[in-house]
């Protein structure tokens, strides 16, 4: 009886998932596989965030509905946040219910991310090698392991489901190769229909989409400073003055990211006469705030190891007149 069941689950799980997982002798397909399920199943995911600190339980949810693709990202504990991803435009309700649209924006965090840059882009920075096969939500899962090519960024394992290559769990890891954070499936439903609350989010009315560019209301100002260094393989992808959202304190702010992982670098006026340098780590982010000699106040947050986050604060200088890039 119990073999007649597995069977019969076995064959529904291939009815829906219109993606078969690739071979385990080739990471490249592997992930490649991974970023097409991503794209094509419709599936509900329940994830268990975990670094220093209580777990911080979430719910993704994605599907397909005439041609769109829609994606929901709720967190369960806390405060309420709520992401709502129509193709390419994404509403963040984070600090209140009003919220906003932001144009060809992504969900926060790591786990979608990784399914969605370029494949190409994702190999240029880490190398993609088989880590061996294990289990995870019952499912037999293949380990793809990113190694960076720089020291100035985290590692990263990947658990993709060997029945349909979803991620099902996506481990970071630091230089010696020590688990910092991880997002763990603890719930998985795929279906050959989206579910309701895709239907619903199909036409329901959400903040009129703004340019990214726009989305903290920016002074037009240009900033006064620059970030003299900053990880290879990282862009800026935004610079400009705003206040911040729950304290209206007026900094200058730059967000550089390389594809997977954003850096933000908030500069504001100091009181403090002494130079101080602070480092408080929460799982894999680091946030480290110092004045510097000018009495500045650099503050830098990202997924990055403390190092890498320590170098660009020092980094950041006043601009010199004749140079106009960050």
């Amino acid at each position: 009886m119990i073999r007649k069941l597995g069977a019969t689950l076995t064959l529904l799980l291939v009815t829906i998932a219109p993606v078969r997982a690739a071979t385990d002798a080739d990471p490249e397909a592997l992930l490649r596989t991974m970023q097409q399920a991503y794209q094509q199943l419709n599936f509900e995911l329940t994830l268990i965030d975990s670094g220093i600190g209580p777990p911080e339980p979430k719910r993704l949810t994605r599907g397909h509905l005439d041609g769109q693709a829609l994606t929901h990202l709720l967190h369960l504990n806390g405060r309420p946040r709520e992401f709502v991803q129509r193709d390419a435009e994404t509403s963040f309700f984070d600090y209140g219910p009003e919220g906003y649209t932001l144009k060809d924006s992504r969900l926060p965090g790591l786990f979608t991310r990784v399914q969605q840059l370029p494949l190409e882009q994702l190999l240029d920075q880490y190398e993609a090698v088989i880590a061996g096969r294990n289990r995870v939500l019952g499912r037999t899962a293949n380990l793809v392991r990113l190694l960076p090519k720089t020291e100035h960024y985290y590692g990263y394992v990947l658990w993709l489901d060997q029945q349909t290559g979803l991620l099902l769990r996506l481990d970071t890891l630091d230089e010696d190769a020590a688990l910092v954070a991880q997002s763990m499936g603890v719930a998985l439903v795929l279906s050959d229909k989206p579910a309701p609350l895709l239907k619903e989010l199909q036409t329901v009315k959400l903040p009129p989409a703004m340019p990214l560019a726009e989305g903290h209301a920016p002074e037009p100002k240009a900033a006064s400073w620059q970030a003299g260094w900053l990880p290879e393989g990282f862009k800026v992808h935004r610079q400009n003055r705003h206040r911040l959202p729950l304290t209206e304190q007026p900094v200058e702010y730059l967000m550089a990211s390389n594809g997977i992982v954003d850096v933000s670098v908030y500069v504001a006026e100091s009181s403090q006469n002494e130079p101080r340098q602070q480092l408080v780590r929460q799982g894999a982010t680091h946030l480290v705030s110092l004045v510097n000699p000018a009495r500045m106040e650099v503050t830098v947050v990202g997924d990055v190891p403390a190092e890498t986050a320590r170098r660009i604060a020092e980094s950041v200088a006043p601009r010199s007149v004749n140079n106009s890039t960050p």
